[in-house]
C-alpha cells in the first residue's frame, strides 16, 4: 500500500519589515529543498519593508514615480521572477508566500490561482464583506476595489511567491504604480471597506487558518 502524500505545511511567520531581496531568498532556499525531498511544505507571513516589485511582465512605465519621489517615500524597486506586472508590497499589507509541492494536491497554475484567492475570499467573508473576482484579472475584488494581488511562480512544480491583501497600507504609495497594469479600477484596503482593520496578527491568524481549511478539503 503507498504511503499517504505528506501534505503537513509549516507556518513561517517572519517578525519585523522584511527587506523583498531576504524574503525571496529565503522562498527559493526552501523551494529549493522542497524539490530535494529535504524540507516539507511551507507558509511564509510576513510584513515588507516598502517596495514596488517587476514581475516578468511588468512594464517601465507603470511606474509612476521618479527616483527622487520613490527615494524620498522610502521605496526600493526590485526585479521579481513572479507572473504579472508591477506591484507594491509595505507595512500594512499581509503577505504570503506559500512554497507547496502541487504534485501532493493538483499540478495546475490556474487551479493554484483560483485557489489562494478562494482563501482570501473565505477570510473576507468572515470581516462580512463579499469579495470575488473579475473576470480576465487575477486576484480578489469587492465591488471594483481591488483588495488582494497574487503572482506565482512555479519550478518542478514547486511554487513561490502568492498574495498580498491590504490590511490597512499607506494607500498613497500606490500612486507611485499603476498596480498590476490595470488603471481603470482602484485599489483599496480593509481599514478603507470596514472602517476598522483587523489587526495584522488577526489577519494573518484568519489567513491560515483558511488557507489550511481549504488546503486540507482540496488534499482530502
Amino acid at each position: 500500500m503507498n504511503a499517504a502524500p505528506n501534505r503537513d505545511i509549516e507556518t513561517i511567520r517572519l517578525k519585523g519589515l522584511v527587506r523583498y531581496g531576504d524574503a525571496l531568498r529565503m522562498q527559493r532556499e526552501r523551494r529549493a529543498a522542497v524539490e530535494q525531498g529535504l524540507k516539507g511544505n511551507a507558509l511564509f507571513l510576513l510584513e515588507h519593508a516598502p517596495v514596488i516589485t517587476l514581475g516578468v511582465k511588468a512594464e517601465q512605465g507603470h511606474i509612476l514615480g521618479s527616483s527622487e519621489e520613490l527615494a524620498a517615500a522610502g521605496v526600493e524597486v526590485c526585479e521579481s521572477d513572479r507572473g504579472g506586472d508591477v506591484t507594491y508590497h509595505g507595512p500594512g499589507q499581509l503577505v504570503a508566500y506559500p512554497v507547496l509541492d502541487l504534485t501532493l494536491w493538483r499540478p495546475s497554475i490556474r487551479w493554484y490561482l483560483r485557489a489562494l484567492e478562494e482563501v482570501v475570499i473565505r477570510q473576507l467573508a468572515c470581516y462580512g464583506l463579499e469579495a470575488g473576482r473579475r473576470e480576465g484579472f487575477t486576484g480578489v475584488w469587492v465591488a471594483d476595489t481591488k483588495v488582494a494581488a497574487i503572482g506565482v511562480s512555479i519550478h518542478q512544480w514547486v511554487t513561490c511567491h502568492g498574495v498580498a491583501l491590504n490590511v490597512d497600507p499607506d494607500m498613497a504609495h500606490f500612486g507611485l504604480i499603476v498596480p498590476c497594469g490595470i488603471a481603470d479600477r482602484p485599489v483599496g484596503s480593509l481599514k478603507e471597506l470596514l472602517g476598522q482593520a483587523p489587526t495584522m496578527a488577526q489577519a494573518m491568524d484568519d489567513f491560515e487558518r483558511e488557507f489550511r481549511a481549504h488546503f486540507a478539503r482540496e488534499g482530502a
